[in-house]
């Protein structure tokens, strides 16, 4: 019995410590964009039962303008990296406006990220970590997916990166 009730304190005073994404956000500093129209003929999500699936979106700058060049030409690592967490922080976005609390996403499923890279540029993996690195830290174990980093010749608007996501939600 005295172990039984040690089990559901600790668990009580686990869940007490455990934070939401929003105050996650909100311990790393974070504001999360007004979100820019789609510049075509899509939407920013579609749900449908228990997933959402988000449209590619890449780097927007809180003026508006994209993070834009080449990986291993203009453009470096870390400063792809970057590029890619920003892009999280739309997509954190995106599904804030679709779900009104992320304390409703269930897991992050699937993540497709898009480098515009040289041709000799290797290293998509580490640029990529930059969005699923952010998924971690504001979802926890929630926000660990599977994932896809892909070198393409280009992105549209010359954008560092892109990246797409399906989300399981309550």
């Amino acid at each position: 019995m005295k172990l039984l009730l040690l089990m559901l304190s600790s668990f009580f005073c686990i869940s007490l410590l455990a934070q939401t994404p929003e105050e996650n956000l909100k311990a790393k500093g974070i504001e999360l964009p007004v979100l820019p129209k789609p510049t075509a003929n899509y939407v920013n999500a579609v749900r449908t039962g228990n997933l959402i699936y988000l449209s590619g979106k890449g780097p927007l700058n809180k003026d508006g303008s994209y993070i834009t060049g080449k990986l291993g030409k203009e453009v470096s690592i870390e400063q792809g990296y970057e590029a890619a967490r920003l892009t999280a922080i739309i997509q954190i976005a995106v599904l804030k406006d679709v779900l009104g609390d992320l304390g409703k996403v269930k897991r992050i499923v699937k993540v497709l990220g898009l480098v515009n890279s040289s041709p000799d540029f290797y290293d998509q993996p580490k640029v990529i970590n930059g969005y699923s690195d952010l998924m971690v830290e504001i979802f926890g174990e929630k926000g660990k997916h599977a994932r896809s980093a892909i070198g393409v010749a280009s992105l549209p608007m010359n954008i560092a990166v892109e990246v797409e996501m399906i989300v399981e939600v309550e």
